[in-house]
């Protein structure tokens, strides 16, 4: 192993650590990251753009201002990169996309200036779906990122480029957003800790709008205390995003060795194990086992038929607002798109008003039915994050495989929920598939909830070890 690949091996905890001790530098974590950037960003195809020769000027600014004036914040000098759809001024931003292909924004996403206070370089924009519009990760505009622990499988998306880039230790951290599981699909892929926190935890402002009633941003990190740092820096209130809530952010840091003790874990005995495949299912619930021996109660619940409709009305509001937002794209520039995403927009125009306003009004019946059924018995509902093993892109390539769209509705079968309901989610790894892919359980909590999912995340994977392993590039 170089000095580099030892470098980037840290997490971002350790690296944020060290360099504020001054036992490495910003450059030297930044001269690591883009070593292995240059070795194997393109093999992954995980990265849209990338200055090397600006990203080691703010490294070395940042340490100079260390030097100076002592660390800016918990992440002084971190390299980060970030999803190709956070804006940042001046910088380009694709989305992945052809019609977005010359867009360079006036304005910086409120989720980058929470990290820029924070101290965190960012480095790079890392590839995406098309618009964001996709469970597995397929582009057929720039490409399919790939997977560090099997290549030939996918990342999961629409936050493909972040994950491959994390997982694969070309960066620390990255931030990624989640309309349907596209932050906590690509985690549970990739073997990361993924976090989807509650609907107004996080700013939207200046990240690229696809359903603005279910968008959220979160990050993609390799440990559950790296997510803590980053969550730390995104979260609380912003004029610039009116859906954001001035609910107050506690210090998701500071719990984190609290253990489970007492915790109240809801199992569900219906819905979401209804299509996983065995050995999925063996690993998610082998997860409640660790959990009850750490002293947690485990709850079976049953879901009501009303929670049935969560999934199907989250891709209605998710096709209807699309449809909206590239209307006059969808009518000037409809052969600009990749088909997959233009089959998946247009269907969007034709919802009658009547349907989309019911969609959003179910919302209320959907929450109290999971506020009666679960969450009056248990703090965390414990499932699955995907129904099957990572599959290859070839078996997944939805344009290459007619017929596949039950495929990719199934893909988000477990995550689509709790984007519906806005409530906190996560991914954490539990182990890997017969296939030698990682696979996750998904924690999902109460409103504002964040820090008892991190809290649980944290004693579990302090159990377990399973963020420790590494994929071998």
């Amino acid at each position: 192993m170089s000095d580099d690949d030892g470098l980037a091996a840290l997490s971002l905890s350790e690296v944020a650590a060290a360099i504020a001790a001054r036992k490495i530098s910003s450059r030297e974590a930044t001269a690591a990251s883009l070593s292995r950037i240059e070795r194997f960003g393109g093999a992954l195809n995980c990265i849209a753009r990338l200055d090397p020769e600006a990203a080691l000027r703010a490294a070395e600014e940042a340490d100079a201002a260390l030097a100076k004036d002592g660390p800016r914040g918990p992440l002084h000098g971190v390299p980060l990169a970030h999803k190709d759809m956070f804006y940042r001024a001046g910088w380009p931003a694709a989305c992945g996309s052809r019609i977005l292909a010359d867009f360079v924004p006036a304005q910086t996403s409120s989720a980058l200036a929470g990290l820029d206070r924070a101290g965190a370089l960012d480095i790079a924009r890392l590839n995406i779906v098309e618009f964001a519009l996709g469970t597995t990760g397929h582009n057929e505009i720039t490409g399919t990122p790939r997977n560090p622990w099997n290549r030939d499988h996918i990342t999961g998306g629409s936050s493909s480029g972040s994950a491959a880039a994390v997982a694969g230790r070309l960066v620390y951290g990255a931030l990624g957003s989640d309309t349907g599981g596209s932050i906590r699909l690509p985690a549970a892929c990739c073997g990361l800790i993924g976090l989807k926190p509650t609907y107004g935890r996080v700013s939207r402002a200046g990240a690229m709008p696809l359903s603005f009633t279910l968008d959220h941003v979160g990050p993609l990190t390799r440990t559950v205390a790296d997510a803590a740092l980053m969550l730390q820096a995104i979260a609380g209130p912003d004029a610039a995003d009116p859906t954001t809530a001035n609910a107050p952010v506690p210090d998701y840091s500071a719990g984190l060795d609290s253990g489970v003790k007492d915790l109240r874990i809801a199992v569900p005995e219906n819905y979401f194990y209804d299509p996983v495949e065995a050995g999925v299912a063996t690993l998610v619930r082998a997860s409640l086992k660790v959990f009850e021996e750490m002293g947690a109660e485990i709850v079976p619940v049953r879901l009501p038929e009303v929670f049935d409709l969560a999934n199907p009305l989250n891709l209605l509001i998710i096709a209807a607002e699309g449809a909206a937002f590239h209307a006059r794209w969808l009518r000037e520039r409809p052969d600009d798109y990749g088909p997959q995403i233009l089959g998946r927009l247009l269907p969007g125009a034709l919802y009658p008003a009547t349907r989309y306003i019911e969609a959003l009004n179910m919302r209320q019946a959907v929450m109290a039915a999971l506020e009666k059924s679960v969450f009056a018995k248990a703090d965390i509902l414990h499932t699955p994050v995907w129904t099957m093993p990572v599959p290859s892109i070839a078996e997944s390539d939805v344009s290459a495989n007619p017929g596949f769209m039950e495929f990719l509705n199934m893909t988000g079968y477990c995550v689509r929920p709790f984007n519906y309901t806005g409530l906190p989610a996560m991914s954490v790894p539990v182990g890997r598939t017969t296939n030698g892919l990682p696979t996750a359980m998904q924690l999902i909590g109460r409103p504002f909830d964040e820090a008892l999912l991190l809290r649980a995340a944290a004693a579990y994977e302090g159990e377990t070890n399973c963020t420790r392993d590494a994929p071998p590039l």
